[in-house]
């Protein structure tokens, strides 16, 4: 997967991706009312804005990876648990329909003959890595926006989320790099079957 040719094929995928997820974040709590990410410099569509230098190397090591988390502060939400649900979502689905256009996009060369292209594997790519990064970041592990979606829909005590919140970033890293050593990841197996389904209908 990390010759040259397909690094320069994947790379446009994995820069859009990272950066339409942190983006809508940022755009979404704005026009909720809260100020940070506008402060913050994140309401920008530049790549260099949003990249985490840990996440980025973990992308190469482990092909799971991360942006830098835009920065919110749920006191300026109007009501603070139905709209950190919807900042928290906004990530996701800006990779719902990035990986939606890639995959249309890659419909239209398949019927102008360019199928397995380069610019066809690069919209495969992008379409894959936005449906990765969408499935991963549901997944309600704190850090990740699944968890801050769970935790406000089940209106947890801030004791639990405490503790969840600890002991989250540990465990899903562990996972993540015992998956690596072993070739076996377990997050995998939630991804895998999201991936196959774009793929049954757009590659």
């Amino acid at each position: 997967m990390f010759d040259i040719s397909n690094l320069i094929l994947w790379v446009p995928g994995l820069l859009l991706a990272l950066t339409v997820h942190e983006y809508s974040h940022g755009r979404v709590a704005y026009a909720l009312g809260d100020p940070t990410p506008k402060r913050a410099g994140r309401l920008t569509l530049n790549p260099i804005s949003h990249l985490d230098v840990m996440g980025t190397i973990a992308i190469f090591l482990f092909h799971i990876g991360w942006a830098k988390p835009v920065p919110i502060n749920p006191y300026f939400f109007k009501n603070p648990r139905r709209d950190i649900i919807l900042v928290s979502i906004a990530g996701p689905a800006a990779n719902f329909f990035a990986a939606l256009a890639s995959g249309i996009i890659l419909k239209i060369l398949t019927m102008l003959g360019q199928y397995h292209s380069y610019l066809w594997l690069m919209f495969l790519y992008t379409m894959d890595i936005n449906v990765i990064l969408m499935v991963f970041n549901l997944i309600p592990i704190p850090p990740l926006d699944g968890s801050k979606v769970l935790f406000n829909l089940a209106n947890m005590r801030e004791s639990t989320i405490f503790t969840m919140e600890r002991i989250g970033p540990p465990i899903l890293f562990a996972v993540i790099f015992l998956g690596a050593l072993s070739g076996f990841n377990i997050l995998w197996i939630i991804i895998y079957p999201a991936v196959m389904a774009f793929h049954l209908f757009f590659a």
